[in-house]
């Protein structure tokens, strides 16, 4: 069984500030284990619920924030950028985690709460419903075939995640957001065990048979883009969007995940990478 694991880092167990998660703050680098050890947690989750395999995808910022030495020798690691389409090798998974992810923008008293970019993005609307990272992961996935079925985070984020993914999830909440830069948190230990029992359970779900429901977005799809300044609206203007007003640029889609590159599966065999799982266990 194939699990890949997309992880961000503002839903990591004891993570609150901005200090925590910009690679230039005081505390990144502490942040850093944190986010590793969440991540090791959902490894051993996956593999004692019955993975064979498992694939983790650094999503956070220029993708190069686990401290690769600390992690799982089991585990296969995504770094760097860029990456498009958005999930590489996610293609023949049977499950998608979301470790340590956070809630839209705008969600009331979420901790660290954006959608995509907390420097410019104010709001994002997927045929006029706000959407978050939650939702465009899980239609990514989604239309690979591939389900979401377990995220971790704030308890803000554990709500989105049901009220989209449905209350079928696993989801383990390490802290409860009390603002933006401010949140109740369990230990870090106490999270990692949370984290482990989700991923734990939901592998053990799928391989009883389970069937966790695909997300989709719809076809065709409108994405509107809020902006907090006129600059960065301006910049991304381009000859198939449509200028809404000094803020919003809104593009039409024949899916989501095409403004993300799309999907690994539809890409020519020439085009792809491939990987062959024996050849990481030879000598």
């Amino acid at each position: 069984m194939k699990i890949c694991i997309s992880v961000d880092m503002e839903g990591i167990s004891g993570i609150n500030t901005k200090e925590h998660v910009l690679s230039d703050a005081r505390l990144y680098a502490e942040a850093r284990r944190m986010l590793t050890e969440d991540i090791n947690a959902a490894v051993r989750g996956a593999f004692a619920g019955g993975a064979d395999e498992v694939i983790v995808m650094d999503m956070h910022g220029s993708s190069n924030n686990v401290l690769t030495e600390l992690l799982d020798e089991r585990a296969l690691l995504l770094v760097g950028t860029p990456h498009f389409p958005r999930f590489p090798f996610l293609n023949g998974s049977d499950g998608l985690f979301l470790v340590g992810y956070h809630a839209q923008a705008g969600t009331e008293r979420g901790s660290l709460e954006h959608t995509m970019t907390s420097m410019a993005w104010h709001k994002y609307l997927v045929n006029g419903v706000p959407f978050g990272e939650v939702g465009i992961d899980a239609d990514i996935a989604g239309w690979e075939g591939v389900p979401v079925v377990m995220v971790s985070g704030d308890d803000k984020l554990c709500d989105e995640a049901r009220r989209v993914l449905g209350a079928q999830i696993e989801a383990a909440c390490v802290k409860q957001g009390v603002g933006r830069q401010c949140a109740l948190c369990v230990s870090p230990a106490e999270g990692r065990r949370r984290v482990e029992r989700a991923a734990r359970r939901a592998v053990e779900r799928l391989a009883a048979g389970e069937k966790f429901p695909l997300f989709c977005a719809g076809s065709p799809v409108t994405v509107r883009t809020v902006y907090k300044f006129t600059p960065d609206a301006d910049a991304a203007m381009t000859y198939d969007a449509r200028r809404i007003d000094g803020y919003t640029v809104e593009r039409d889609w024949p899916r989501l995940c095409d403004a993300y590159g799309g999907l690994w599966s539809e890409h020519g065999e020439e085009q792809r990478v491939h990987y062959g799982k024996d050849e990481f266990e030879k000598e």
